[in-house]
């Protein structure tokens, strides 16, 4: 398998990882590194191999691969094996262009029903990340800063959507490709929520997104890679 990080990043990768069985962890850390473009279309997979490397039985790493073919990131046949089919730099912008609509619709929402416990939560996780380094911690807080946004639209449909778009978004990509500093953004959308300014919270939870997607599609252009 190419272009895979070492099997200490991996095995923290997986013992970090929020939830989930053995199966869902592996289908994140492949999804992740499909989606970054470690694993960049055409690459073989090999069922034995990765199983060896993540340190788990064949048989969640078989299912992982088979959510993954549901998806569209991987192709299955019988004779020829695991391929991967990627997602071009080009569906990368969409698929974060559709993540930005629905996140600034939830940030529309949370403006209007956010509690006070909310806001002291956001405003310690805004404290905590400008003490963060660009790591895990790092991107850690950035998922659950914009968790608890999500949370505060009190739309359990919303939810659902946005946990299906996040499926093709790379949980990992701050950690792959360093990016421009949020913090602005992050604090302009925190006092748009506190003072319950809805039409600006979502033009700035959408902007904050998709610069996201735009700037992961170029880094995907400049480094084709190839497949093994």
């Amino acid at each position: 398998m190419s272009c895979c990080v070492t099997l200490v990043t991996v095995a923290k990768t997986l013992a970090n990882s929020i939830g989930g069985t053995v199966r869902q962890r592996a289908e994140r850390e492949l999804r992740d590194r499909i989606l970054t473009g470690a694993l960049r279309p055409g690459a073989r997979l090999d069922l034995d191999e990765i199983s060896a490397e993540f340190g788990i039985s064949r048989t969640p790493v078989r299912e992982a691969l088979l959510e993954l073919s549901f998806q569209g990131l991987v192709e299955i046949a019988p004779r020829s094996g695991v391929k991967v089919i990627g997602v071009s730099p080009e569906a990368t912008v969409d698929n974060f262009a559709i993540l930005a609509t629905l996140s600034g619709k939830a940030a529309e929402w949370a403006a209007d029903r956010i509690t006070p416990d909310d806001i002291a939560r956001l405003e310690e996780l805004a404290s905590a990340r400008d003490s963060a380094a660009q790591d895990h911690g790092l991107v850690d807080l950035n998922w659950r800063f914009h968790r608890i946004i999500n949370e505060a639209s009190r739309s359990p449909h919303l939810l659902s959507l946005i946990r299906q778009a996040v499926r093709l978004i790379p949980s990992n990509y701050l950690e792959v490709i360093p990016m421009h500093d949020q913090s602005g953004e992050h604090d302009e959308l925190l006092r748009a929520l506190r003072d319950g300014r809805a039409r600006q919270a979502r033009d700035v939870a959408e902007r904050h997104v998709l610069s996201a997607g735009v700037s992961l599609a170029e880094w995907l252009s400049e480094n084709p890679g190839t497949a093994e």
